[in-house]
């Protein structure tokens, strides 16, 4: 075939494929592609690529940290691949390590863009609480000994409600445009004798922003601080204002809701 042949010859045509992402972070440094590091990101561009024979690349809808783990991450991609968007996620199972697993795939539009749409995502964080460890929590919750004053944490939920200036909730150093975000609810929930989960709804989150808000209630629940200083930390919108950074294994991002 010659040149001019080629050349006229009509380009494949793309279509974009949506993934809802469940995995295990402890092995992985985070979802972001990462020099000499294993991540979420790069692991799906291997198999997507290897499967597809076509360079791939995801673009996610939230670039979860180190030791994070979610059940209902985004991602998306286009293709050029016949194979069916529905089938994919069973092939994709077939190649990606037994911590990553593909939920659902399925075709979106070719402009639909994870990140430039009105969605909710929701995290709980866990605690496990107790005299000792329990080993098959320790992946997945932070386990402390210390008592916990749910009623105070609850209370101090309620005032983080609503839409604020986040800036005491953000990891010094993060760059965004404002740090200014809508919780729709925060919850502070037992689940039997030693479980306990705050979950967290809202637009959208800073860096770090769950952990910090899970740091900042345990500090309460331990009497560190008072439920009414949450009003304090927010006028502050200063990082140093408000409780530590509770460990990445004890977040899962537990779902996307697109509006």
């Amino acid at each position: 075939m010659t040149i001019e042949q080629l050349s006229k010859q009509p380009e494949k045509e793309k279509k974009r494929v949506r993934l809802t992402v469940a995995y295990d972070g402890t092995n992985y440094h985070g979802w972001q592609i990462q020099n000499n590091e294993i991540t979420i990101e790069s692991e799906l561009n291997r198999c997507l690529t290897d499967l597809l024979r076509e360079p791939v690349e995801v673009i996610g809808a939230s670039r979860t940290d180190s030791g994070v783990h979610a059940l209902g991450n985004i991602a998306v991609f286009d293709t050029t691949s016949r194979m069916p968007a529905e089938k994919i996620s069973y092939a994709l199972n077939q190649r990606l390590p037994e911590d990553i697993r593909i939920q659902k795939s399925e075709q979106v539009p070719q402009d639909w863009h994870p990140r430039r749409c009105d969605s909710r995502k929701t995290y709980e964080y866990r605690i496990y609480r107790a005299q000792f460890p329990m080993p098959v929590k320790r992946l997945y919750s932070l386990f402390t000994y210390y008592e916990l004053d749910v009623n105070r944490m609850q209370e101090a939920a309620a005032y983080l409600e609503g839409e604020h200036d986040f800036k005491s909730f953000c990891q010094t150093g993060a760059q965004v445009e404002s740090t200014v975000r809508t919780i729709y609810s925060v919850e502070v929930e037992e689940q039997g004798e030693n479980d306990l989960v705050i979950r967290v709804c809202g637009n959208g989150f800073l860096y770090n922003m769950v952990r910090i808000i899970a740091g900042t209630l345990l500090d309460i629940g331990q009497g560190k601080r008072d439920p009414m200083d949450i009003f304090t930390i927010l006028e502050a919108k200063d990082r140093s204002a408000a409780g530590p950074t509770a460990p990445a294994h004890g977040l899962t991002l537990m779902k996307y809701e697109f509006l």
